[in-house]
């Protein structure tokens, strides 16, 4: 495992038995110098997965299809309740600045079991309160604690065997859509054939589900930067955001793929509804499943990335999105069967460019890694926020060939951005190529994750 093991960050034997100072931590998640934690496979992974799942995106999207039922609950008229996703946003976004890069600094263990813990006790209360200032203050704290993701995406890249990182990585960013997908579905379902209360309870149920299963399965590794301060931290994070080539690159080819990503759901929304297709919002919010299809291959595709270079993973990605938003353009409006066939294509897409860039810009400061996703995310999250907007924009002047033709042009830019830089360029090149165009990892490379050879 590619765990820390200088004596300076080694935890101390109460450190190794309890989380929080009283909560004894199970015999097989402690980390001592004797042997140190179980491996870490698949079931872990999955664990990890579905707490990406459930922590983070459902938290933040369950409420989207049932607005018109809140505002019916709290008696206000649209604009009102529109506050609720724009607190939801903007909570989210200042617990990836301040609370993600957290991993790089403290235990990842209980700072994981105390955001999951937070965020569904604070989910109580949405399935309570009847008042609509409680109500928006609460989404913005269960927001602002539902990062634990973006401290599971480097921590599952830190415990992965080397060779294996990028499969286990595209599991827990399976996670990730699939919470986007699941949310409205459920959410709808619930709120159609019972209480809107029903969905709170149903998220505060799952997270304390996986709170449980968590507390048994996530080892105890000692901190990655014992000798760092919190100020160190985000200091850091500004200078690798206007130094570092291919985290730059990586943010914009993001920004770029989540902006589709978004806009395509939420324009998907008026396609369906509206001729020639007159779907009604349940069908609607079915046809987020079809979405799963694209992230069930999640594992082979991570398999896939482990065996190329990031760079030529990511090219393969871009295209399969790119070619999603052509036939969406071009056939949307004419067969119902253009639009699954893009929708698969699209998922997988960006599926595998998240998986494949991510992997590749952790390698830039391997004891950076949770500041480094927290710029890749944040990067997303302003990426849905534009493409959301500006897709809802386009299509109510234009209709649906002009957004998703806007949405080509973005496809065709992560495009250029990635051509802009060659697959081995060094990392402080910003702009050409050097090193030849092979495509699979060479051969040191490979030693290198398996362990055979050190560059150090």
């Amino acid at each position: 495992m590619d765990l820390p093991q200088t004596q300076e960050g080694s935890p101390t034997r109460v450190e190794q038995q309890l989380d929080f100072g009283f909560l004894p931590i199970p015999p097989s998640c402690r980390v001592d110098t004797g042997g140190g934690t179980k491996p870490f496979g698949y079931a872990k992974t999955l664990a990890f997965a579905a707490a990406s799942t459930f922590s983070t995106f459902m938290n933040l999207y369950y409420n989207q299809p049932i607005l018109l039922e809140l505002a019916q609950e709290f008696n206000v008229d649209d604009v009102g309740v529109s506050r609720i996703p724009v607190l939801l946003q903007a909570g989210y976004a200042t617990g990836l600045l301040f609370l993600s890069p957290l991993g790089d600094l403290i235990r990842r263990r209980p700072l994981v079991l105390l955001l999951i813990f937070t965020s569904g006790s604070l989910t109580i209360g949405l399935a309570l309160t009847r008042s609509l200032v409680v109500f928006e203050a609460l989404s913005f704290l269960i927001a602002f604690a539902s990062v634990t993701p973006q401290v599971l995406i480097p921590f599952t890249a830190d415990l992965a065997p080397a060779n294996r990182r990028a499969t286990f990585m595209s599991i827990v960013f399976a996670g990730l859509l699939t919470g986007v997908l699941l949310a409205r579905v459920l959410s709808g379902i619930i709120a159609q054939f019972s209480s809107y209360r029903n969905i709170f309870w149903m998220g505060t149920a799952g997270q304390y589900a996986l709170l449980l299963v968590l507390y048994f399965i996530t080892p105890n590794t000692p901190p990655k930067n014992k000798d760092i301060t919190y100020f160190k931290i985000l200091l850091t994070m500004g200078k690798f955001a206007v130094t570092e080539p291919a985290l730059i690159q990586g943010c914009l080819i993001f920004f770029c793929n989540s902006a589709v990503f978004s806009g395509f759901w939420v324009t998907m929304t008026f396609l369906l509804g509206g001729d020639p297709y007159n779907y009604s919002t349940l069908i609607i919010g079915l046809f987020g499943l079809v979405g799963m299809a694209g992230i069930a291959m999640s594992p082979v595709v991570g398999r896939l990335v482990d065996g190329l270079v990031p760079w030529v993973a990511t090219f393969v990605a871009i295209m399969f999105v790119v070619l999603s938003q052509i036939i969406q353009t071009f056939a949307g409006e004419l067969s119902i069967a253009a639009v699954v066939i893009a929708t698969i294509l699209l998922d997988i897409g960006v599926q595998s460019t998240q998986v494949s860039m991510t992997a590749g810009i952790f390698s830039i400061a391997p004891e950076a890694r949770a500041r480094l996703n927290a710029l890749l995310i944040l990067s997303i999250f302003l990426g849905q926020v534009m493409g959301t907007a500006v897709g809802t924009k386009l299509f109510a002047e234009g209709g649906y060939k002009l957004s998703s033709g806007v949405r080509v042009v973005f496809a065709g830019v992560q495009l250029l951005l990635l051509i802009a830089r060659g697959p081995h360029v060094s990392r402080r090149t910003w702009v050409g190529w050097e090193g030849g165009v092979e495509f699979r990892k060479r051969e040191e490379a490979v030693k290198e994750d398996l362990g055979i050879v050190d560059h150090r």
